[in-house]
């Protein structure tokens, strides 16, 4: 089974031999990639939706590995036992649900070793969640698919430093790697910031006047990571 490059980013960072837990595993294509090509030992994959989990219980049981990946019904952590897995993956959420899913789950969370984030918005506040409550962000992926950029998240506990704040927003890692999708990605964070601040410019209350300025600060920082790029 080939998966898209979202997934397959996702995918590349699961640990050999590990027991892995996708959360709101969707379609339940990443535990079936992680069985078929032997990196898992065992795959539980959890989701909120019963309609969505008996698709993904008719989907392994045609693949015949029904005994290798257990399905379960429910919100986030709350089906998995402490010390259950060693990794988990919790992608296609927005940063802060997936931030309010390690708070609620703490004995859970606090048990596994290997973290892999993929938020669809929110990437800074989940970093800043991660640096604030002593995870160690180890590595980042950043993918494009069908004009929409995913950043991917791998991380461990243990305690991250940020010399910057805009490295919340824009990876210190794909800025060291120098990634090739990274250029594009903060040229398009300044595009569209240069349009919220004309929309907004000549609207004359406090409140667009203070957003305008969050804007101007932003701006100057993501064109400062960009000569930092280019250099």
């Amino acid at each position: 089974m080939k998966l898209s490059q979202r997934l397959q980013a996702i995918g590349n960072f699961v640990p050999n031999n590990s027991i892995v837990a996708d959360i709101g595993t969707d379609h339940g294509y990443i535990p079936a990639y992680l069985i078929q090509n032997n990196i898992s030992k065992r795959v539980i994959g959890t989701d909120i939706s019963k309609g969505s989990l008996e698709k993904i219980i008719d989907y392994i049981r045609e693949l015949g590995i029904e005994h290798r990946v257990d399905t379960r019904l429910g919100d986030g952590l709350e089906v998995i036992k402490p010390y259950e897995i060693d990794t988990v993956i919790i992608a296609g959420m927005g940063g802060l649900l997936i931030r309010d899913i390690l708070e609620n789950h703490k004995k859970v969370t606090d048990s596994i070793i290997n973290f892999i984030f993929q938020p669809m918005v929110a990437s800074k506040e989940l970093r800043q969640y991660l640096i604030e409550n002593k995870f160690e962000i180890i590595k980042e992926e950043l993918v494009k698919e069908e004009d929409k950029y995913y950043e991917i998240i791998y991380a461990k506990k243990g305690l991250s430093f940020i010399k910057k704040d805009i490295y919340y927003e824009i990876s210190q890692f794909l800025i060291k790697e120098r990634h090739p999708l990274l250029k594009e990605f903060i040229e398009e964070k300044i595009t569209s910031t240069k349009k919220i601040m004309e929309e907004i410019k000549d609207i004359g209350s406090e409140k667009s006047q203070e957003r305008y300025l969050e804007l101007k600060n932003s701006l100057k920082d993501y064109e400062e990571v960009l000569k930092e790029v280019e250099g």
